[in-house]
């Protein structure tokens, strides 16, 4: 025991000496990942309920997605976009015709796939739209979070992601998010290129807008010329009962945008879709990556995109987390710490109550830590929850019972 602990604080201390101090993790470190499952270098196992921010929505290690993996590893990794490879055009056509799109553009991270929406974007406003060079505006909203380069955080209303970070971008006005009256006033500027939002804020705090706000957003770009940029992200790709969030109101965005469980965690992919009168907007040289749309990515995104269609993860999304939503309303009427739960899907937020302490969501984490769960606040106050889409129904019950345990003994320090 004394050696694995050892391991543990051997681990922390190399990353707190020799790497940045950009992130704050729960001290835990893993060592190995199957399914909903993870374990510790010190042979706990332990659930997981972040997903990597929705990255293993096919949970850990899949067999498929690694055998995928290794096989076209061992054949081609890396070409760059100099040359074709056998590979690419096949994972094009394959998530255009999954999402239903004339193009794709893959990209790497996320916020590589935002930037390569915002120029999209820009350069569909002056060459379409004709709006004065230099002048095109993206409408965001706030809450927002689409990554952390500095013109994303132009965009941003979070001071953690903007101070310190300046000067900022031009070219962005942000609104108040589920305002139907201040989108329609934003989107009335000629000079407006695209409205730029997630159907579901997932950093924010799982904040889910008023029924019909997206129909009503696509509606509003329609009738002003503008286009509607989804960052589905992390809402994508089966995580809130369907393939994309935006299906729940039949939304079709004119900028798709995805990323992390594209590849079911095993390496970055990112991609942007739309039709032919966006995309070639942008000639050659204009925009690219050496990574972006190498062959292993390619391989492992279109079998990433198959488990999720036949395992049914967006229905076994939707209906376990209507029985997680059940159990955590249950649970409100027995303590106090808890104001609400919100989410759809298997993407949800438990909100620890305003009044208790700033860390007793962090101190929460930690108690489920020891219980053998894994999440972590954002926010200060709010929980997020969101298991691989693997989980069973039998697991997600015992999870529960591991965060009533938790709350009804939680005592403040």
């Amino acid at each position: 025991m004394i050696g694995t602990r050892n391991a543990s604080q051997d681990a922390i201390s190399l990353e707190d000496k020799y790497g940045a101090h950009n992130y704050h993790p729960l001290p835990v470190v893993l060592n190995k990942g199957e399914g909903v499952f993870l374990w510790g270098v010190d042979g706990k196992r332990y659930y997981d309920f972040l997903s990597a921010y929705s990255a293993v929505n096919q949970g850990h290690c899949h067999p498929r997605i690694v055998n995928a993996l290794i096989e076209q590893a061992k054949q081609l990794t890396l070409t760059s976009r100099a040359f074709y490879n056998d590979k690419l055009g096949v994972a094009e056509k394959y998530v255009c015709d999954t999402f239903g799109y004339d193009k794709a553009l893959f990209m790497n991270s996320g916020a590589e796939a935002n930037e390569t929406a915002i120029k999209l974007a820009r350069k569909w406003g002056y060459q379409v739209k004709g709006i004065p060079e230099n002048e095109a505006v993206i409408v965001a909203v706030s809450q927002n979070f689409h990554g952390r380069t500095t013109t994303i955080i132009s965009a941003s209303t979070d001071p953690s992601a903007r101070t310190g970070f300046g000067p900022y971008m031009p070219g962005f006005r942000i609104i108040p998010f589920d305002d139907r009256a201040a989108l329609e006033s934003a989107l009335n500027d000629p000079n407006v290129c695209a409205l730029w939002m997630e159907p579901i804020q997932g950093e924010a705090g799982v904040f889910i807008p008023q029924p019909g706000y997206l129909k009503a957003a696509a509606e509003l770009c329609s009738r002003y010329n503008v286009l509607l940029m989804a960052d589905e992200i992390q809402t994508g790709i089966a995580r809130t009962g369907k393939m994309l969030a935006c299906d729940h109101e039949n939304v079709r965005p004119d900028l798709l945008i995805l990323g992390k469980a594209l590849s079911g965690g095993m390496l970055p992919v990112s991609l942007v879709l739309a039709d032919d009168e966006v995309m070639l907007v942008i000639k050659p040289g204009e925009h690219g990556s050496t990574f972006g749309g190498n062959p292993l990515a390619a391989v492992v995104c279109v079998e990433a995109l198959e488990v999720v269609k036949e395992e049914d993860l967006a229905g076994n999304a939707a209906r376990l987390g209507v029985v997680f939503r059940q159990r955590i309303t249950e649970l409100i009427s027995r303590t106090k710490l808890i104001s609400a739960v919100r989410g759809k899907g298997l993407l949800n937020a438990i909100v620890v109550n305003d009044t208790a302490e700033s860390s007793t969501a962090w101190d929460i984490c930690m108690s489920l830590m020891h219980e053998g769960l894994l999440a972590k606040p954002t926010h200060g106050n709010i929980i997020r929850l969101a298991p691989p889409l693997v989980i069973t129904e039998e697991q997600l019950h015992e999870c529960c019972d591991i965060i009533e345990r938790v709350f009804l003994a939680f005592k403040k320090k």
